[in-house]
């Protein structure tokens, strides 16, 4: 079962997973043990998949992010999983995306600077055989997050 409680427990997690598990309760109006039993519970049942740090790419040394489009002329399970193998094996790309429409994949890097890309256009195309690929550098992010929203579970 699933209640406001879970949902904001789940929201004050996604905003902070180091909260205190004095301060989470407090928070949700529950007592410790019963805070941390559904925090378990969530684990669980999976609504919580895992919890992260997330570092500061700027200081990471990782300023700039990049979209980068890919078209493919082939969609066989063996191109498939060239490609997988390839995306995976560069940190520099962070989310792969399968599209519908004119556009197969989307990938979001993040780099150092722009010049950066290019060692990575090199060791994809060597690895990978593509109908058509073009990058475009976010100038500016005007949203991101992690959080989901908690109001469709039901």
């Amino acid at each position: 079962m699933f209640d406001d409680r879970d949902r904001k427990i789940l929201d004050l997690l996604q905003n902070d997973a180091s909260l205190a598990i004095s301060d989470l309760a407090e928070r949700v109006n529950l007592s410790i043990s019963a805070c941390s039993r559904r925090i378990q519970r969530l684990e669980e049942e999976g609504f919580i998949a895992r919890r992260v740090v997330l570092l500061d790419r700027p200081l990471m040394g990782l300023p700039t992010t990049m979209f980068v489009i890919v078209r493919t002329a082939r969609h066989s399970a063996e191109w498939l999983e060239q490609f997988r193998k390839a995306i995976n094996d560069i940190p520099e790309i962070v989310e792969v995306h399968r599209m519908t429409g004119t556009i197969d994949y989307i990938l979001k890097l993040v780099l150092p600077r722009v010049e950066a890309y290019d060692g990575i256009y090199k060791t994809l195309v060597e690895k990978v055989e593509f109908f058509d690929i073009s990058a475009s550098v976010s100038m500016e992010i005007l949203k991101a997050t992690t959080a989901v929203p908690t109001r469709y579970v039901r």
